[in-house]
């Protein structure tokens, strides 16, 4: 009975995401006040649906309900009660349940706080939300059902994915998904403006909001995906250039463009065409993040799905509102003239270049990504694109962008004199170059890749902490606690990257890795460490067993770790897991992964020296801790609110 409720709201959801995208829309072109502020009401019904059909699933997976299919297919009733709760999305049916419920709720959010928009624009808002929602519901219903009964329902369940069963796993799409749906809030702007003929500061200042919220997400979840990659399969890399990997990035790369962009329309009222464009893109390749993970034309080790047929539904979903809202902005382009004009030597001027790196870097993401599958359709062969071209590719305008960033953050508005400009980074330049000095000192073989990632990554930090205190101005340090927090957390955000490209250049660099067969009871060296295999022991987990090694870490004679790695295997599909154990610091991590038991003794061991591993994640942290706090700055609730409200009249078709 749970079970055909949660069905029955999902249809109702459906039913009231029809209402939603045409009733206020009509409203909207018609000027009935009625009907475009019964779009508020809608969304939050459909939210509450929403609630009670992922409920429903939910519940199922929590009382072992092996009567619903997925159910059976993705639990077991000896699986922990937290992975039952994560299996709900940890398959395609439930995923993309989850999905349309966070999209259901950012379109309640903006129901809710949307009070400071004009009545127009928030109906048309909401009613482009509506109709992504109901595309959704229908692929839902119709492709993947995730509430099918069986007529027979067997004793137990086929269990989870073991690489799913993992707390970082848990979190890791949900907080995705959050920035993903966020995303679609941007577009829902751009279009609605679209529509409405009109582009201005309120605008930008309304959609900033939204795609800072979905931009922090989507750093929290690639974060976390990142981390359970480091920890959890074996391997000891913290990115991998995967395709779904990639599906995350592209857009978290064009949202933090976005971001930047609307700035400029903000406060300068110039680069609105830009904006819009990149609010449509942003989202579109949330889309194609979407299709590459659910279509199988791209083989990963994150793919939910592997179904033709539902990658045809998506890619037409994709084509209709990617190719709809680009044939409106085409239509449209006369109305967006950018009103403030800048010399290239200004914060504009920055924050253009800005936007051309993070937008290309997405793009040559892009290309890499597709061009496999492109090469197969065309011409017959299987390419692969690994690391290699991405590091060759992506990196130098990552290096420009670390460059450009601290001057374009400081920089006067509307013209400058680069020289003038720079004095306030003459201390970040010379701490830059000192750190680059002692990394070169210290390095073995005078490593290039650490010498250049931590100057720029310094370069960013200082740059950061001179932005700050350079808006203090004559009243020093006391003014530094009345800043703006949009001032605070774009510095934390812009050091927040530097720590990561300082983390990121070393642990390349540094690294120490070691692979052999180990003897118990012999001692190995690896770097600096002593490491010796104690004991190997099979234990037995709620639904797995697992080979546990014990391994002595020690350095100058004294025991500084005791390692724990694992080789589970989980019987009911019978897939093995490699469970790292690793000994986290603040300037390394000691890494170590057991293999398989040898035919003349031993076991096969790696083992690994990650200097500043933890670095990488303290830096997406701090990304995102300055997003918050940037989100938190009063004048993203009132400054909209506080502007001459009106309503925009139709604008008529061209």
């Amino acid at each position: 009975m749970i079970a055909e409720l949660g069905h029955f709201a999902l249809i109702l959801a459906f039913m009231v995401s029809l209402y939603q995208m045409t009733v206020p829309m009509v409203g909207a072109a018609k000027g009935w006040h009625g009907w475009m502020d019964s779009a508020r009401p809608a969304a939050l019904v459909q939210l509450i649906l929403m609630l009670i059909s992922f409920g429903a699933l939910t519940i199922a997976f929590v009382t072992s309900d092996f009567s619903v299919l997925l159910v059976y297919e993705n639990s077991h009733t000896s699986k922990p009660l937290l992975y039952k709760i994560s299996g709900v999305w940890g398959n395609h049916e439930g995923s993309m349940l989850l999905w349309v419920t966070i999209l259901a709720l950012f379109g309640a959010a903006a129901g809710l706080f949307g009070g400071n928009l004009p009545p127009s624009l928030r109906a048309r808002v909401l009613g482009v939300q509506a109709a992504i929602g109901a595309a959704f519901y229908a692929f839902i219903i119709f492709t993947s059902n995730p509430f099918w009964r069986l007529g027979n329902p067997p004793f137990n369940g086929q269990d989870l994915n073991p690489l799913l069963q993992d707390p970082g796993l848990a979190f890791h799409p949900p907080f995705l998904y959050l920035g993903y749906v966020g995303l679609s809030m941007a577009f829902s702007f751009a279009v609605a403006a679209l529509i409405e003929g009109r582009v201005d500061a309120a605008w930008a200042r309304w959609v900033r909001p939204w795609t800072l919220a979905a931009w922090v997400f989507l750093t929290i979840g690639i974060a976390l995906g990142s981390w359970w990659a480091y920890y959890e399969l074996g391997w000891g890399g913290f990115w991998f250039w995967d395709p779904v990997e990639n599906a995350s990035f592209m857009p978290w790369l064009l949202a933090a463009a976005l971001v930047h962009s609307a700035i400029v329309v903000e406060k300068r009222e110039a680069l609105k065409s830009w904006t819009i464009l990149l609010a449509i893109m942003a989202f579109g390749f949330s889309l194609i993040g979407t299709f590459i993970v659910r279509s199988g034309v791209i083989t990963s080790v994150h793919s939910f799905a592997n179904d033709p047929e539902r990658g045809v539904f998506i890619l037409a979903i994709l084509a209709f509102f990617v190719g709809g809202a680009l044939t409106l902005y085409a239509a449209r382009a006369t109305t967006m003239m950018a009103k403030g004009v800048f010399a290239p030597v200004s914060r504009e001027g920055a924050l253009v270049l800005n936007n051309v790196l993070l937008a290309v870097s997405a793009f040559v993401v892009f290309v890499g990504t597709i061009w496999p599958l492109v090469a197969e359709m065309v011409w017959g062969r299987v390419l692969s694109v690994g690391p290699p071209f991405f590091d060759q590719a992506f990196t130098p305008f990552m290096i420009v962008l670390a460059i450009v960033l601290p001057i374009g953050s400081i920089i006067p508005w509307k013209r400058a004199t680069l020289g003038r400009s720079l004095r306030p980074l003459r201390a970040a330049l010379i701490l830059s170059a000192a750190v680059m000095m002692l990394v070169f000192a210290v390095s073995t073989g005078h490593s290039a890749l650490a010498v250049i990632g931590a100057g720029l990554g310094s370069w960013l930090i200082f740059g950061a902490l001179a932005e700050l205190w350079s808006r203090t101005g004559k009243s020093g340090p006391s003014r530094l606690l009345r800043l703006p927090r949009a001032d605070w957390g774009k510095a934390i955000a812009h050091a927040g990257l530097g720590v990561t490209f300082i983390a990121v250049a070393l642990i390349q660099a540094w690294q120490v890795e070691d692979v052999r067969v180990a003897q118990i009871g012999e001692p190995f060296d690896v770097g600096s460490y002593q490491l010796v295999l104690t004991s190997v022991e099979r234990h037995d987990g709620p639904n797995f067993y697992a080979q546990q090694a014990t391994i002595e870490a020690s350095r100058n004679g004294r025991v500084v770790a005791v390692l724990q790695p694992e080789k589970r295997v989980y019987p009911v599909q019978n897939m093995p897991t490699t469970e790292a154990a690793i000994d986290y610091g603040f300037l390394r991590d000691l890494y170590v992964v057991i293999g398989d038991e040898q035919p003349d003794g031993g076991w096969a061991v790696r083992s690994y020296i990650k200097p500043f591993a933890n670095w990488i994640w303290g830096g997406a942290l701090l990304m995102a801790l300055g997003g918050l706090i940037s989100l938190t700055d009063r004048r993203y609730r009132v400054a909209a609110g506080s502007t001459k409200r009106h309503v925009a009249k139709p604008v008529p078709a061209e």
